[in-house]
């Protein structure tokens, strides 16, 4: 039973990561190139694992936040710039979230966007103003279990082609026009507030604990990601949520639409409560003192950045902002963001003034740690790249 609720504690990472995002960018990749973009979600599991065990053992090992040894290494103003990215960050992903949630409920019922915004937000500040995060990852784990099912019995009905699939997991390659959506799935799957989310929750954990429940929730969420692509197959060339649940439809028989709106409206719920929750326990660490009781959970300050965060994505909803752009923008937004953070966090994975010597990482985990951020940083600047180009074409045929 212990280890059960350990499980269901640690998939709050889960729920964070696989939003309206991962469902969104997950099934347009399988949508537009079948089985090829496979290898970007399985490196993203594995950079995901490496990155979160390492904020995790920073807490366990000095019971320090990720954001208090980001402040203690580096100091000035690396805390308040990387405070305003994590911020801005999950104020994109939130319009995502809470875009993606009302589009899984409109596949099955006939509100206005606007209204059925308003409840689903108001819906996420009535939980997250009770302050408590462990009954929360526990609330957000039993969703995910929900939609995690949703999904995964919904690709193997569609009889996936296994030799394809392994093929596309093993062997990378960027066909063009794929780069936003190579940025995209590791930028939905490696998500920067996630890191300092997993070293809140590693609080009161030991090694053994953290990396366990971390270890199921995040392979158990690259699986379900793997589920949404194989869905996404399904349509063959381009992406709108209507068109998938109806030919799931046609194609599984009546019931498979419903079960994407479920898995969509969770994936977008849960997420919905992760992104302003994360966003301000990561500015807490990275900008309050030890025991500072201005932003102690439940304080003004605290309050103010979840409900800010939580407030830009429902303007989103309320405007009527067409889901699927507005969201795999917001996921390759984070994607560029995500190297700052790896580097940050690497440096201070090798800090012995911080960790000790049984602390830091290992020459092994240097070089896997090592790969997965030159990983982060390559994927990154080829975005930046694409989106530089696409502004000077934008400038330049005006």
């Amino acid at each position: 039973m212990k280890r059960l609720l350990n499980i269901l504690f640690w998939s709050v990472i889960a729920a964070a990561f696989i939003g309206p995002g991962t469902v969104t960018t997950a099934a347009r990749a399988g949508s537009d190139f079948g089985y090829t973009l496979a290898w970007a979600l399985f490196f993203s599991v594995v950079a995901c694992l490496v990155l979160q065990e390492a904020a995790g053992r920073i807490t366990v090992v000095t019971g320090k936040e990720l954001g208090e040894a980001i402040c203690a290494g580096f100091g000035g103003w690396a805390p308040v710039l990387v405070a305003g990215g994590i911020v801005l960050g999950c104020a994109a992903y939130e319009a995502g979230n809470l875009l993606g949630g009302v589009a899984g409920l409109r596949l099955i019922l006939d509100f206005s966007p606007g209204a059925l915004t308003l409840v689903t937000g108001a819906a996420a500040a009535l939980l997250l103003a009770t302050g408590n995060t462990r009954w929360i990852a526990r609330c957000l784990g039993a969703l995910v279990a929900v939609m995690g099912l949703a999904f995964i019995v919904t690709a193997v009905r569609l009889d996936p082609d296994v030799l394809g699939l392994l093929t596309g997991l093993t062997v990378p390659r960027v066909p063009a026009g794929s780069t936003i959506l190579v940025l995209g799935l590791v930028g939905t799957t490696v998500v920067p507030y996630n890191l300092f989310l997993g070293s809140v929750l590693a609080r009161d954990s030991d090694l053994t604990e953290m990396r366990w429940g971390l270890g199921v929730a995040v392979i158990g969420g690259g699986i379900i990601s793997l589920g949404v692509l194989v869905v996404g197959t399904a349509l063959g060339g381009g992406l709108e949520y209507v068109r998938l649940a109806s030919v799931l439809d046609l194609r599984l028989g009546s019931g498979a639409g419903a079960s994407l709106a479920l898995g969509l409206f969770a994936a977008g719920f849960t997420s919905a409560i992760t992104a302003p929750l994360a966003a301000a326990l990561a500015t807490r660490s990275l900008l309050a003192r030890a025991d500072d009781e201005q932003w102690a959970i439940n304080s003004r300050r605290f309050s103010a950045v979840w409900v800010g965060v939580l407030a830009f994505g429902m303007a989103f909803g309320i405007a009527d902002v067409r889901p699927v752009p507005m969201i795999i923008l917001a996921q390759a937004f984070n994607g560029v963001l995500l190297p700052l953070v790896a580097v940050f966090l690497w440096t201070t994975m090798n800090d012995r003034r911080l960790l000790g010597e049984s602390g830091v990482n290992s020459i092994a985990q240097n070089v896997v740690m090592g790969v997965v951020v030159v990983g982060c940083i390559a994927l990154g600047l080829r975005g930046l790249s694409v989106a530089v180009s696409g502004v000077v074409r934008f400038f330049g045929g005006g």
